[in-house]
């Protein structure tokens, strides 16, 4: 295909691919729908009814853009956090407050560091704006702070990106490792800590907030444990020089009004956040039982998923996911070696996994 004379060599030089092919497109693919949905890690407990409310009262006022300093609920999550509403700003979802911090650090030819096979977003972005990317291996089904550590001071690179807990294997490092990680940075180098199944992890995987760190920034989104991943709302805390710095190239009226409004709601009703976190427990072990009853072997999981090994390489794998989507069952699996011998299955509800149980049963059958 000829070269478009308009586009920047940097945009020209980029493969025409997208980090995940939802399941709309799928299904156009196919013809059929989905019989279940488990493979955006999407919270299919759905929103709290106190954020839905929300949303129907915003919904005359959408003729109206949302607040570009998104004052409310910045202020919220401090209160809800501890921290002062400077070390905060709000996004597009974790994808857009990547996209950003990338634009902000990051000059073509800069390296960054993240890991092989890590969430694809992040390098995504990186490539966008021409960043080196050096990968490092996985290391026992979890990302390995020690290499990553490595990687940074032998590339002197800008910005190092963990996911804790981690997607796509859902293994989780403890608050200590993590801080481990974050001193043994070069002062110039900042970590971008993605936890975005933060809500999900086992207590003391989180550290404390610490908005006088420079070398970490802390991302959190709306999308997994609060249900509204169709209204893109995430934000990130930092040290506030670093987050003022935001302002500059931010997308101001990214978070449009219902975003804010049901994501402010959602934030204040507790009770449907434990309500969400004991649906996940209890699909977890479902899902792992399931597993385990045809003789595979779930790995351990901190977050709203659990991924599958398949016992065997990347071609097993693929086999068993294509069995089950096409049999109706929507999951993804990891992309890059040795992590692709799983498929990745999100919590569901019961007749979600029941589905996904007669589906995974038939598909080995057939294998």
């Amino acid at each position: 295909m000829a070269r478009d004379p308009r586009l920047t060599r940097l945009v020209s030089d980029l493969p025409a691919t997208v980090p995940f092919v939802g399941p709309e497109a799928q299904e156009r693919e196919r013809g059929k729908r989905f019989t279940a949905r488990l493979g955006a890690n999407e919270s299919v407990f759905g929103p709290s009814p106190r954020a839905v409310a929300a949303i129907e009262a915003a919904a005359r006022d959408v003729w109206m853009y949302g607040d570009p300093e998104t004052h409310d609920l910045r202020h919220a999550l401090a209160a809800h956090h501890g921290i002062e509403p400077e070390a905060i700003v709000i996004g597009e979802g974790i994808d857009g407050l990547l996209g950003t911090l990338a634009r902000l650090l990051v000059e073509p030819g800069d390296p960054v560091v993240t890991s092989l096979g890590a969430y694809p977003t992040f390098a995504y972005h990186v490539r966008a704006v021409g960043g080196a990317l050096t990968c490092v291996p996985y290391r026992d089904d979890h990302e390995d702070p020690d290499a990553l550590a490595a990687a940074a001071r032998e590339n002197g690179a800008k910005l190092v990106y963990l996911a804790n807990p981690d997607n796509p294997m859902g293994t989780c490092l403890s608050a200590g490792t993590i801080q481990t990680l974050i001193e043994a940075l070069p002062d110039d180098c900042l970590l971008a800590l993605d936890e975005a199944y933060a809500d999900f992890a086992p207590a003391g995987a989180v550290p404390l907030m610490d908005t006088g760190e420079a070398r970490v920034i802390r991302l959190r989104t709306f999308s997994k444990a609060h249900g509204l991943a169709g209204l893109r709302v995430g934000y990130a805390i930092g040290e506030p020089i670093l987050i003022r710095a935001f302002e500059r190239i931010r997308n101001h009226f990214g978070v449009g009004r219902l975003a804010q409004a049901a994501a402010l709601a959602a934030l204040k009703d507790t009770e449907w956040m434990a309500h969400v976190q004991g649906e996940v427990a209890q699909a977890r072990d479902r899902i792992a039982a399931i597993a385990e009853a045809v003789g595979l072997t779930p790995l351990p999981s901190a977050t709203n998923f659990v991924a599958i090994d398949c016992g065997g390489d990347g071609d097993r794998a693929r086999a068993v996911l294509e069995g089950l989507l096409s049999r109706g069952i929507f999951v993804r699996m990891p992309g890059v070696p040795p992590l692709d011998r799983c498929i990745r299955v999100t919590a569901g509800r019961p007749g979600d996994l029941d589905r996904f149980a007669d589906a995974l049963t038939a598909t080995l059958a057939e294998l």
